[in-house]
């Protein structure tokens, strides 16, 4: 795992028991990612395969790894259709639905989307933040109207922000509720969902188990988020005590198959802006054998 809002299904169905009850025994690698307060830039490498989750999984160290829907996708894209790479197959959507929102400080003057126009918005390069940022510009911007710069962690995005060195930054939870503590604006936000990707090592009846566990731990979360919002407050490393999290961003829903509908929309949208290699199929990238 990354990040505590991209994985809080994984962690509460561990901790509550969700996987014992399936008869699975999960250890859970935490590797660092963005939005841990003291994370280093391990997980900014320009070669994703060496960042370190990916780089784990590449050596064999762990089997399965989840992150946002267009992130996954290009590591499964780019696992089979480039050579020396473990391969690794889509094998579900959801459980998390991570919250992304566009930050701006009130000295820029800025107050909707539009006015950024050719303005960089500072994200972490083929992660969530950049490819929900994308997402949720186009709806008010031309393509060619929608810059980025790399500013590294959720931390460094806000210090930058406090310097004026960008006039807004991409972020997810719970660096969105610590940008509003601070009195910051959010422009926009959007939930975006994760997928999960595996290698074959995993059976499809081994990964159902894991699924129907997620699904009991995506209901528990919803039923009653604040029960579990210490995992966020604990990644922010102080900048937010209990209760100041904005419960109403964390969304989660049982995994579900990924279908060939999706992959089209989603391979063809993430390709069409150059973040992903061309040559993928339906058949190559994803394996829904969890529901067979």
């Amino acid at each position: 795992m990354m990040n505590a809002i991209h994985d809080l299904p994984l962690l509460v169905a561990r901790d509550e028991g969700f996987f014992r009850d399936e008869g699975l025994d999960v250890e859970i690698l935490k590797t660092p990612g963005t939005a841990q307060r003291e994370s280093d830039h391990q997980a900014l490498r320009s070669n994703i395969f060496e960042r370190t989750m990916e780089s784990l999984y590449e050596q064999g160290k762990c089997d399965q790894f989840r992150m946002c829907e267009w992130g996954i996708m290009k590591r499964a894209v780019e696992s089979n259709v480039q050579s020396g790479h473990r391969p690794a197959k889509i094998v579900a959507l959801g459980s998390a639905m991570s919250s992304f929102a566009i930050v701006t400080a009130p000295k820029t003057g800025i107050y909707e989307p539009e006015q950024l126009k050719n303005k960089p918005v500072g994200v972490s390069p083929f992660n969530g933040s950049h490819f929900t940022m994308l997402k949720m510009l186009e709806g008010f911007l031309d393509r060619d109207q929608i810059q980025w710069v790399n500013v590294g962690t959720h931390k460094e995005r806000l210090e930058a922000l406090g310097k004026g060195d960008v006039e807004a930054v991409s972020l997810m939870e719970p660096w969105i509720s610590i940008a509003e503590k601070r009195g910051y604006r959010v422009l926009i936000e959007s939930h975006s969902t994760r997928s999960e990707a595996s290698g074959d090592e995993l059976d499809g009846p081994m990964l159902a188990k894991m699924f129907r566990a997620e699904a009991a731990a995506a209901e528990a979360i919803q039923n009653d988020p604040g029960r579990y919002e210490h995992y966020l407050i604990e990644e922010a490393g102080g900048l937010l005590d209990a209760g100041e999290l904005n419960l109403r961003r964390i969304l989660n829903a049982p995994p579900e198959r990924y279908s060939r509908e999706r992959f089209d929309h989603t391979y063809q949208w993430t390709l069409s802006w150059g973040l992903v290699a061309p040559g993928a199929t339906y058949e190559n990238t994803v394996d829904n054998r969890a529901w067979q």
